[in-house]
C-alpha cells in the first residue's frame, strides 16, 4: 500500500512494518525526514502515528478518504450535569434558547460524509503574519496551504464521533484554562489541536473558526460547559468568524492562527 491509495480506514489495519515504509515514503515526498513513528490505543484498537520533520517544523500524517464528520445533537446523550450547567449559563444571559441541543446545532457543523485527501498537517498551529485573505499566498510560498474545514475536523477528531476529540464529557468543575485536562494531550494523529480556547484557527472557510474562540467564553464567564465548547471538534464558532472576517478583523489578525497543510 502506498500513500496514493491510503485511506483512514486502511490506516487502522496497517501492520507496523508497512507503517515505517509509508513514513519513509511521506518523508521523501515532503523532502523531510521521519521524526517519529508510534502506536497508541484509539477507537478500540491499535492506531499508528507518523511525524515528519521538514524545515524545522513537524507534520503529522493524516490519512483521508471517505470519512464521517460533524455532530448530531439529537443522537447525543448529555453527561450528568451538562444540561444543568447550560441552564445556569442561560440564566446568566448566555446561550441560544432553552434547549442545549438547539444551542449545539447553532455552533456545530452537521453530521455528514465527505472525502478528504491524505496530507501532512502541522503538529502545532502558527500565528497569522498577514490578513486572513493574504495567508494562502504566504503559505504557498513555503509549499503549504491552509486546511479546509473538513480537513481540520477530520484531523482533530481522528474518526471519533464524540463531542470532543477525547469523548463527550468535559470537566464541569473548572474552565479549560490554567488546569490539567484532556485538551492538553496530543490527539490520535499526534497533533496539538483544540488545546487552548485562546487559540482560534482559520481554515479556507470564511464562516468558521476552529479550536477556540480567542478566550471569549473563558474570560466572559459563560459557564463551564460553554467554556469548553470552543474545543469541540465540530465547533465552527460562526459569531467569531463574523468578527475575524469583518472590519474589526484587520486589527485582530495577529490574534488568530492557522494550521499549515503539506499536500502529498
Amino acid at each position: 500500500m502506498s500513500l496514493a491509495d491510503l485511506t483512514f480506514d486502511q490506516w487502522r489495519t496497517v501492520e507496523p512494518a508497512a507503517v515505517r515504509r509509508i513514513a519513509r515514503e511521506a518523508a521523501g515526498l515532503a523532502a523531510g525526514r521521519v521524526a517519529g513513528v508510534g502506536t497508541i490505543e484509539h477507537l478500540g484498537g491499535r492506531f499508528h502515528q507518523v511525524v515528519i520533520e521538514r524545515d524545522g517544523r513537524e507534520f503529522a500524517l493524516v490519512p483521508g478518504g471517505r470519512v464521517t464528520l460533524g455532530f448530531d445533537p439529537r443522537a447525543w446523550q448529555p453527561a450528568p450535569g451538562q444540561e444543568a450547567d447550560y441552564a445556569a449559563s442561560l440564566a446568566g444571559g448566555f446561550g441560544y434558547g432553552d434547549d442545549l441541543r438547539a444551542h449545539l446545532s447553532h455552533l456545530l457543523s452537521p453530521r455528514r460524509t465527505v472525502t478528504v485527501p491524505t496530507v501532512l498537517m502541522a503538529v502545532t498551529d502558527e500565528n497569522l503574519t498577514e490578513l486572513p485573505g493574504d495567508m494562502p499566498a504566504v503559505l504557498a510560498g513555503r509549499g503549504l496551504r491552509m486546511p479546509s474545514p473538513d480537513e481540520w475536523e477530520h484531523a482533530c477528531g481522528a474518526g471519533a464521533d464524540t463531542l470532543f476529540r477525547w469523548g463527550d464529557h468535559c470537566p464541569l468543575d473548572r474552565i479549560p484554562y490554567g488546569h490539567d485536562g484532556p485538551h492538553e494531550q496530543l490527539n490520535a494523529f499526534g497533533l496539538r489541536i483544540a488545546y487552548d480556547t485562546y487559540r482560534a484557527e482559520l481554515s479556507t472557510d470564511t464562516t468558521a473558526v476552529h479550536g477556540g474562540d480567542g478566550g471569549e467564553s473563558v474570560c466572559g464567564g459563560y459557564g463551564h460547559l460553554l467554556a469548553w465548547l470552543p474545543l469541540a471538534t465540530a465547533n465552527r464558532n460562526p459569531n467569531m468568524a463574523d468578527l475575524v472576517y469583518g472590519p474589526e478583523g484587520e486589527d485582530l489578525c495577529e490574534d488568530f492562527s492557522t494550521r499549515p497543510v503539506l499536500p502529498l
